[in-house]
């Protein structure tokens, strides 16, 4: 996620050579990546689906983001 991103709200994810962009809200991918990968990306999505919201928020008000756990 970047300060001062362009809506929709979303974060970056990357994977090898491999780069997108997900919509929080819908999961909607912008990009390139093995549906194996975003399979496992739209699972995290559904986890953190809030504190992702939350971080965009706060991103877009220049607060420091709060860590959200890693893939497992």
């Amino acid at each position: 996620m970047n300060y001062n991103d362009h809506l929709p709200p979303h974060f970056h994810a990357e994977y090898q050579e491999y780069e997108v962009t997900i919509e929080i809200g819908n999961g909607s991918v912008t990009g390139r990546m093995p549906r194996r990968a975003l399979r496992l990306i739209w699972s995290w999505l559904d986890e953190h689906q809030e504190a992702l919201e939350d971080n965009w928020t706060r991103a877009r008000n220049r607060k420091v983001l709060l860590e959200i756990a890693p893939l497992d």
